[in-house]
């Protein structure tokens, strides 16, 4: 199995590697850091890690800056960062395709994921299963019955076999037994766009860009792919509660150094980020915004991220889903 590091005697260190490892003038950061999102602009983790990023700047002194590195599946800007200086002053903020999918399903991945250092998962977003508006089922007992009884009849859109959206349909097709068929785009948008039209009869979305679609009334989110019901809709049953006992997906932003980053600096960025992301005004700011604090320990996000990565590898593997 895929695993990242062990951190625990790392982070227990902490505050004595910092001592030893940095000259007695010198404090982190004393210039400018860049934190690389390997996706365009405009997207739930660039509009998160631009948030997370000014707080920084403003408890640092410095500036912190974003830079988009888009391309590949976020392979282009992924690969970037690992061959940055391991010294702090390079940082990724990435969802789950890098750090977990991407070197599963591809076989030219010039980096090693589980060679990053983790930071800290600052939020994260259910995935909610979203239909065309007048798709027949009412909530997901309802979805699991129909899709068990039309074998290959109804279509899902997803952003490619290294979504989330992707991999959550076919986690619900081997929990279920269902099969559905298939249909791949280039982005949410365009699929969304052709789910609102009736042309796709349904979609694993985050919450936060198929609301707006659901509360139009030009699409209905019939379920919730998280522990518990969301706060922006309580009337909306999770898979858990209604037909799908430990059925959960969530689309999660997570920060990370290059291997080999400081301990101690790494372990100083963490406790900032925690700080920023349980800070009562800015936590109620993410979930105003429909996300879903974090914040955890760079310790913590290590055993989270092993957990998502068997997940998803023992299914990859059942799907037996070679790397392209």
């Amino acid at each position: 199995m895929i695993g990242w590091r062990n951190l625990a005697i790392r982070a227990a260190g902490a505050a004595l590697a910092l001592t030893l490892s940095l000259p007695a003038h010198a404090e982190y950061p004393d210039r400018l850091v860049k934190i690389i999102i390997a996706f365009p602009p405009g997207s739930a983790l660039d509009a998160l890690t631009r948030l997370v990023g000014g707080e920084l700047s403003n408890v640092w002194g410095q500036p912190v800056i974003i830079e988009n590195i888009s391309g590949g599946v976020g392979n282009i800007g992924t690969d970037r960062f690992s061959r940055s200086e391991p010294d702090g002053y390079t940082l990724l903020s990435s969802p789950p395709g890098p750090l977990i999918f991407n070197n599963l399903l591809f076989k030219d991945t010039r980096y090693d994921a589980t060679s990053f250092e983790p930071i800290s998962v600052m939020a994260k977003l259910p995935n909610v299963l979203l239909v065309r508006k007048d798709f027949p089922a009412r909530d997901p007992v309802e979805f699991v019955d129909l899709a068990k009884k039309n074998p290959g009849k109804f279509t899902y859109a997803s952003q490619g076999v290294t979504s989330t959206g992707f991999l959550t349909a076919k986690l619900f097709e081997t929990r279920t037994g269902a099969s559905m068929t298939h249909v791949p785009y280039r982005g949410a948008g365009p699929a969304l766009s052709d789910i609102a039209a009736g042309q796709v009869d349904m979609m694993f979305d985050v919450i936060m860009t198929s609301a707006p679609l659901h509360k139009g009334g030009v699409a209905k989110i019939i379920g919730v792919a998280g522990e518990e019901r969301s706060p922006a809709l309580p009337d909306i049953p999770t898979f858990a509660e209604a037909a799908l006992p430990g059925f959960q997906s969530y689309s999660w932003f997570a920060l990370a150094a290059p291997a080999r980053a400081p301990s101690a600096i790494v372990e100083k960025i963490s406790r900032d980020v925690q700080a920023i992301v349980h800070r009562p005004d800015f936590s109620a700011k993410l979930r105003g915004m429909m996300y879903q604090p974090v914040g955890d320990a760079s310790a913590e996000m290590e055993a989270f991220l092993r957990g998502e990565t068997k997940t998803w590898s023992d299914l990859i593997a059942t799907l037996h889903l070679e790397p392209q």
